[in-house]
């Protein structure tokens, strides 16, 4: 991507997180990348295009910060509710709610490409969630792969609220782990 694209999506990211995909237009994004709408238009043929952009880098920054706290675990039961860690960590600097839950509510047509992506990124942390849990050595990875993606959604939905549930949400994680694991594992 070129240093104009770069500009163009930072500054979507920005707006689009703070404000909403369908509140902010092009010519806003144009203004506050330094950027005449035709340079945006030629990096990324339409809007649907750059937010679909925003999604993809907000994804894959998000699964590598996961990927890292699995990969920091000691043990596969540890493993199994790092994700609930990772939140912690990237909810600090994301303080509005879940970008991927903002673009389902708002681009609710599932041929949108970032309604795709959106989606995909659920859809990814559930099946982490189910191979965490056979790794761990549960009994129903499936089951509790749902659980723990509902229980994570909850704690991102209630971040904006004026009290903290992770500490909460990470046990009550644990908790499942522990009621679901295998004897002796």
């Amino acid at each position: 991507m070129t240093a104009a694209g770069l500009r163009i999506v930072a500054a979507a990211e920005e707006l689009f997180y703070e404000r909403g995909i369908t509140a902010v237009g092009v010519d806003l994004i144009a203004e506050h990348s330094g950027v005449t709408k035709r340079t945006l238009y030629n990096q990324f043929g339409s809007k649907d295009n750059l937010v679909a952009a925003y999604l993809t880098g907000r994804d894959q920054r998000w699964r590598a910060l996961v990927r890292a706290a699995v990969d920091a675990c000691g043990t596969p039961a540890e493993a199994v509710t790092a994700p609930f860690d990772a939140l912690r960590t990237w909810s600090g600097a994301n303080t509005r709610g879940c970008a991927f839950i903002n673009a389902l509510a708002e681009l609710p047509d599932p041929s949108h490409p970032a309604h795709r992506i959106a989606a995909n990124q659920k859809l990814w942390l559930l099946d982490l969630f189910r191979e965490l849990s056979a790794a761990a050595g549960c009994s129903h990875p499936a089951t509790l792969a749902i659980q723990l993606l509902v229980l994570h959604e909850g704690a991102v939905a209630t971040q904006p609220l004026p009290f903290d549930s992770f500490p909460e949400s990470i046990a009550l994680a644990r908790a499942l782990v522990r009621a679901d694991a295998s004897p002796g594992r």
